[in-house]
């Protein structure tokens, strides 16, 4: 792998965190409030799914998958319709408005079904929000500081990530374990997420347009996308059937023997290691080839895996999850950096959209897959059926190398 990062014919320099635009800082701000929001909520369902409302192992992986494929089917709509209109900010502040105006549904919700319909809401507010969101960062960074804004948003969300679950465990621990009332908690970030993007985030100048714009999911459009970016979604497509939802990582370490109420210390581990790596791996990515690092993220998904299957101990349990964290600093900021490298900047939307809903399907895969397989065999059949997925994308990757081709628009 020899590529160099895409530079639009600049001099290879070392990318500065001073450099990153502060409509990308604002947007991971934006994106941190929202993550406190969700991950307060979102570490204690599925041990509320299982123990208070009686859902099965499938039952947790069928909603985990189903909630994010509905976010990519509707990231596909949202990041095509922000390329036409020629805007992204109000797109991407509709989703986190809608994602906001569901919390309160949580704590209210008395069954299943209702707990169903919240969170297909909440993920359809963030499959809107989504495309438009990461193609704004696209438009207003250097392609030099591609991965370092792109990780540094990430590191952002990331943090968001690890302090709702902290707050989980602090609040239910002075509560006694009263699901509701964190909950009900969980709502007031949410809010403040959705005010930072509507009245402090602005638009950049829009480009003139020469012509009437085609609608960006025309089969002449999609073709535009050039087989770079399709055989990069590939690639993806495969590794994230080994990404299952963190859902698995929490009942992983609730059946080595963490007790309920400490059970989002799972999330707290993974995503405190996500956002220290992620950032410095993006910015690393900017100058070395970015296909290297993301082999690199690969196998520390394999070993985590690995441990994750035959460990029984809390502290090797613990090992797995700051691999996970590893695997997701290493990948997650990366792949965005490397859709904006492969797409034409006039169809940033539609390519991230695209991206998103291919994840989507792979994720809800993913999902049901482990879920199935846990219920057949346990947790060590769930997790070696994740290494074996992300060695597949590793092999696909190497043999696909020479076409992953970069643009310079």
């Amino acid at each position: 792998m020899t590529m160099s990062p895409p530079q639009d014919n600049e001099p290879t320099r070392k990318p500065s965190v001073r450099e990153v635009p502060t409509a990308v800082w604002v947007l991971g701000f934006v994106s941190m409030l929202m993550d406190i929001s969700s991950e307060m909520i979102h570490a204690l369902l599925p041990v509320y799914l299982v123990t208070v409302l009686g859902a099965s192992m499938s039952t947790v992986g069928l909603i985990e998958g189903m909630a994010e494929a509905t976010a990519s089917v509707v990231k596909v709509g949202s990041g095509a319709l922000s390329d036409w209109l020629g805007k992204r900010k109000w797109l991407a502040a509709a989703g986190y408005g809608l994602a906001a105006f569901t919390k309160p549904v949580f704590p209210l919700a008395s069954s299943i079904g209702w707990l169903v319909a919240a969170r297909f809401v909440d993920r359809i507010g963030k499959g809107i929000r989504g495309a438009p969101r990461d193609a704004l960062i696209a438009d207003v960074t250097p392609s030099h500081l591609r991965g370092t804004s792109f990780g540094l948003r990430q590191s952002l969300d990331t943090i968001g990530a690890f302090v709702g679950p902290l707050l989980a465990i602090g609040l239910m621990a002075a509560s006694s374990d009263n699901f509701q009332f964190v909950f009900w908690l969980a709502v007031i970030p949410g809010f403040l997420s959705f005010a930072l993007i509507a009245f402090v985030v602005r638009e950049p100048d829009a480009k003139a347009r020469s012509g009437p714009v085609a609608w960006p999911l025309s089969r002449k459009s999609i073709l535009r996308l050039g087989a770079p970016f399709w055989w990069f979604i590939c690639v993806a497509f495969v590794f994230t059937l080994a990404r299952f939802s963190e859902a698995f990582l929490i009942l992983r370490a609730q059946q080595a023997g963490t007790p309920t109420g400490l059970t989002p210390l799972v999330l707290v581990i993974m995503n405190i290691v996500y956002a220290l790596a992620a950032y410095p791996a993006g910015a690393l990515s900017d100058r070395v080839d970015r296909r290297k690092m993301l082999m690199i993220g690969l196998a520390f998904l394999v070993v985590g895996d690995l441990v994750l299957a035959w460990s029984a101990s809390l502290p090797m349990i613990g090992l797995g999850i700051v691999l996970w964290g590893l695997h997701m600093a290493f990948t997650q900021g990366l792949m965005s950096a490397m859709v904006a490298d492969t797409a034409p900047a006039d169809l940033r939307g539609t390519a991230f959209g695209l991206f998103n809903f291919m994840m989507g399907l792979a994720m809800l895969a993913a999902s049901v897959i482990a879920g199935a397989l846990w219920d057949i065999g346990g947790p060590q059949l769930t997790f070696l059926s994740g290494a074996g997925f992300a060695i597949a994308s590793g092999v696909l990757l190497m043999a696909v190398n020479g076409r992953l081709h970069h643009r310079t628009l």
